[in-house]
């Protein structure tokens, strides 16, 4: 499968950003954040956002940039965790380009994630596991999962690469 568009799905701490920029050295292409976009856009974290305005408001302001995005070629994309949940963004991404969800286990998430308040969804571990397995029957719709529970990012990255043939 060849693309010029490559999004990176899966739930906070699943190491999207990590990958994408890895992904993007490699490859010689753009490399977006989806979050960092919208803190850049909002000049405030995303924790603030949530805490302010709630999550029914960023995730307006996530489909406004994401739908930004749709013009540009060459570029990896790394989604927000809750981004592929909603189905008008799965379709955009599936549609835009391939769609490649990191599957980690719970346990690596909450190993990753600090309790500093940077990850709005993250301290109440317990509403956090609830949400990671809802999340999951989403992220199938990805055209690709990897398992990347054990994956080093280099190896993360040749699989990507096999995979859409470039």
């Amino acid at each position: 499968m060849r693309t010029d568009k490559i999004y990176l799905i899966g739930f906070m701490g699943a190491g999207k950003s990590t990958v994408a920029r890895a992904l993007g050295g490699r490859l010689a292409w753009r490399v977006e954040d989806l979050d960092a976009l919208i803190e850049t856009r909002e000049r405030r974290p995303i924790a603030d956002i949530f805490a302010r305005e709630g999550e029914a408001y960023f995730r307006v302001l996530e489909q406004a940039v994401l739908t930004e995005l749709l013009a540009l070629r060459h570029i990896v994309v790394a989604t927000g965790g809750g981004t592929f949940v909603d189905p008008d963004n799965q379709d955009l991404i599936n549609r835009d380009g391939v769609s490649i969800w990191l599957d980690v286990s719970f346990d690596q998430v909450v190993e990753r994630l600090p309790l500093d308040g940077r990850r709005p969804l993250a301290p109440d571990r317990a509403s956090m596991r609830v949400l990671f397995d809802a999340r999951r029957s989403a992220y199938a719709f990805a055209n690709l999962r990897l398992d990347a529970r054990r994956a080093p990012v280099g190896e993360l990255v040749e699989r990507i690469i096999d995979w859409v043939g470039s």
